[in-house]
């Protein structure tokens, strides 16, 4: 968790300081969490998005890739198409799951792993610019990822910033 359970009764929902300390990406003691509860809340709810997302992609019966993304699959490869998205939705599911197992554990490394969360749709709207789909639509994929990378950026500022302490008393 966020430490001793006085640590965890004085940890804040907010920041103390608003000056993150880049230190804490790789934290000296991963065991402890010093950075406001909002930034774990926040992680968690974006985890539990891509677990729900990638389950979408593995069982689906189209892996979402024409249902969801609105990628006509009426295609030469169009089954191809479905087993990658099948495929890609394992590996998000390995992902969230590490990260989960990583943040239950370690719980100092909430920025570490805001940080990967934040730069992986980024990587994805890099990587869909070199090599672009074509889409009868816009896939909520694509139209969320700048908001989801930049809004885990922000988890990530959040979490390097101490917590605000409360009164002990």
């Amino acid at each position: 968790m966020i430490g001793s359970s006085a640590e965890r009764q004085r940890a804040s929902i907010l920041p103390r300081s608003l000056r993150p300390d880049l230190r804490r990406i790789l934290p000296a003691d991963p065991q402890n969490y010093h950075g406001p509860r909002l930034a774990v809340w926040l992680l968690g709810a974006y985890l539990a998005i891509i677990v729900a997302r990638s389950l979408v992609h593995v069982f689906a019966p189209d892996g979402g890739a024409g249902s969801i993304a609105t990628i006509d699959l009426d295609v030469e490869g169009g089954a191809n198409i479905v087993a990658m998205f099948g495929q890609w939705g394992a590996m998000q599911l390995l992902l969230a799951a590490v990260l989960i197992a990583l943040v239950a554990r370690y719980r100092g490394l909430v920025p570490f792993a805001a940080l990967a969360l934040g730069v992986e749709p980024l990587l994805r709207m890099l990587s869909g610019a070199l090599k672009p789909i074509e889409t009868l639509g816009t896939a909520p994929g694509a139209a969320l990822n700048e908001f989801m990378g930049f809004s885990m950026l922000l988890v990530l500022w959040l979490a390097l910033c101490p917590s605000r302490a409360r009164s002990a008393a």
